[in-house]
């Protein structure tokens, strides 16, 4: 009797159907395609940290005046808000900082709105205070730097880095560039007494009129007979000739006195003590951070061509340029991983299977891996997953997983087929046996990362992703070896698929088989016939082992570490001057460090630090 009569059901209709079952394999490896050309792809997820930040400068002030003036009233603001769980608090010379930690569940945008309330609410700051900001923290998407460094004066290596910085956000590729590495600027006016004192003009009356000529304040609206207008006075100065324009004085004689004509106007710097050098010379650095859509090897791959055929041409012979943590190389680095260990997986399950069964039913159940993972990538963009470190860690983990429903069909099906059952019979039967304990097993493998859906707080946000791309995995896994796999062994396999002349391949393929055989029926069989016989003994043998396995845990002899200790490629010093210290002293501990990793670079080969 014909499968097409004797048995019924998906799995019977799919392999009678094997047009349907290609056409439904083509339909996934195709939405795979469109699935990774749609997700995004970023180093890391992107999440928010559901955590409010508060800075209150304080200029001038010791830690201890920070804390006594600001912090304390910052802590008693907003503890006691709905939706805080946390206040974390630090006092540094000149700024006081409060991080507020947000209960689960609470809408950061409502909490970010009442913690700006509570704090301008505030009237305890001391009057030299400069005005809160508050913002809800969120990650920026890093992914390459480009560092300038030379002997030129800071301000002309501002200058360069600001020109980078247009110059790369000139191109479509990249949305987002910021220069790091300088202090806050800001514009010095300087006046002497003397001066002051020729023109008849006080230090109050010049800072009047420079509060009054640079103002971008918004100024209402103006009804007319073609809508509402609004109106905006944007006169702001931004630069020290735009300040040297600005008027104090009108003489009756039509002349007119200048900031320009009694002060001394300059662009410069905050008067701070940090510094940033590479390789020894001062050094300002341009970071490119990926938007949307754009991807860590776009923006890190522009970055490099600007750096190496236009910014050369650029630059003063005397300035050195360099990338700099280039994290788009971490993403690269375990794509290549993945597709190193499916090649190397996919070769070394053919190699087995072919061991024991047949080389083209070896080739059918290989398939499954890349079906599997396409299925999961069609899918990835629909449930919020993106291509990143974590997701392509959960792909890695599925690959010693992906193939074992499809090799124990495949393998009953094979069974089936040298009982001398027609083909589509024997898929059928094959499949329909093996359905309830691979369902089984592949649900249990799901409940197993379920739990990952549920951790709380930013850890979850993380680890969210991992359930989800192995569930896809094996709910595609499972689809294949249900109803596309015994199509193909059904429907795709030669006459001489058991029946097969002997050969090289043959030969081996008995030598291993009669070896299996001899083991599963020899010392296999022997010591489970014991267990059986014994099965109280196996079973409390069992349990203490369990036992000792939750002692050494407990107590302290295996120790337990959330993420290992991995060797990183950065390494990275910091010394901790007391409060106080000078800068002089400062600089002497940092020459020492510097010194001592020159010494060690060389020491192991390298030439730069």
């Amino acid at each position: 009797m014909s499968g097409k009569t004797k048995y019924k059901g998906p799995i019977a209709w799919m392999a009678n159907n094997h047009v349907a079952a290609n056409l439904v394999m083509a339909i996934i490896l195709i939405g795979g395609i469109f699935g990774i050309i749609k997700s995004k792809q970023e180093v890391f997820p992107e999440f928010s940290l559901d955590v409010i930040s508060v800075q209150v400068p304080y200029p001038g002030a010791s830690p201890t005046d920070v804390e006594q003036g600001i912090i304390l009233a910052l802590e008693e603001a907003v503890r006691g808000l709905d939706g805080v769980k946390k206040v974390t608090s630090t006092s540094v010379e000149g700024m006081g900082t409060a991080s507020v930690e947000i209960l689960q569940g609470e809408d950061p945008e409502t909490v970010l709105a009442d913690v700006k309330n509570a704090v301008d609410r505030i009237t305890s700051f001391p009057e030299e205070a400069e005005r809160p900001l508050v913002k809800l923290l969120a990650p920026k998407a890093r992914v390459i730097s480009l560092i300038l460094s030379g002997n030129e004066d800071l301000s002309e290596l501002h200058k360069m880095a600001e020109m980078v910085r247009k110059d790369l956000l000139d191109h479509k590729e990249i949305t987002q560039v910021e220069v790091d590495g300088i202090p806050p600027l800001e514009i010095s006016i300087e006046i002497s007494k003397e001066t002051l004192d020729k023109y008849k003009i006080t230090l109050n009356q010049v800072a009047a009129s420079i509060r009054a000529a640079s103002v971008d304040l918004p100024a209402g609206s103006v009804k007319t007979s073609a809508g509402e207008v609004l109106v905006r006075v944007s006169d702001r100065k931004i630069n020290a000739e735009e300040f040297s324009d600005i008027i104090l004085r009108s003489e009756l004689g039509g002349s007119k006195i200048r900031l320009g004509d009694i002060a001394d106007i300059k662009d410069t710097f905050a008067e701070t003590d940090q510094e940033s050098f590479y390789n020894e010379k001062r050094a300002v650095r341009v970071t490119a951070y990926r938007v949307g859509n754009e991807t860590p090897k776009q923006v890190a791959d522009v970055v490099k061509k600007y750096e190496a055929q236009e910014l050369k041409h650029k630059l003063p012979k005397d300035i050195e340029t360099a990338t700099w943590q280039d994290d788009s190389e971490l993403l690269s680095g375990r794509i290549k991983l993945l597709n190193t260990n499916a090649f190397y997986g996919g070769i070394l399950v053919i190699f087995i299977l072919a061991m024991f069964l047949r080389l083209r039913l070896a080739l059918w159940v290989s398939l499954g891996i890349p079906i599997s993972f396409m299925g999961a990538f069609f899918l990835m963009p629909v449930m919020g997953a993106s291509i990143n470190m974590i997701t392509l860690f959960a792909l890695i983990v599925t690959l010693g997983m992906v193939v074992d429903d499809a090799i124990v069909i495949g393998e009953n099906i094979y069974h089936k087929m040298q009982e001398g059952l027609p083909k589509i019979d024997a898929a059928i039967q094959g499949t329909q046996e093996m359905a309830v304990p691979v369902v089984f097993s592949i649900l249990t493998t799901m409940v197993a990362f379920a739990p990952m859906l549920f951790v709380p707080g930013v850890m979850g946000k993380i680890f969210y992703l991992i359930p989800v791309v192995v569930i896809l995995v094996l709910v595609f896994s499972l689809f294949e070896a249900f109803f596309i796999l015994p199509s193909h062994l059904a429907n795709h396999t030669g006459d001489d698929f058991i029946n097969k002349k002997r050969g090289p391949i043959s030969k081996i393929q008995k030598i291993v088989s009669d070896g299996l055989d001899t083991f599963i029926n020899g010392p296999y069989k022997s010591a489970l016939s014991k267990i059986l016989k014994f099965r109280q003994v196996a079973f409390a043998v069992s349990i203490v082992i369990l036992l000792v396995s939750v002692g050494l845990i407990a107590g302290g002899f295996l120790p337990f570490k959330f993420f290992p200790s991995l060797e990183g490629d950065l390494v990275m010093v910091t010394a901790t001057m007391p409060f106080g210290t000078p800068i002089d002293d400062t600089k002497k501990v940092s020459d020492e460090l510097e010194r001592a990793a020159h010494a060690a670079i060389k020491k192991n080969g390298g030439n730069k630090i």
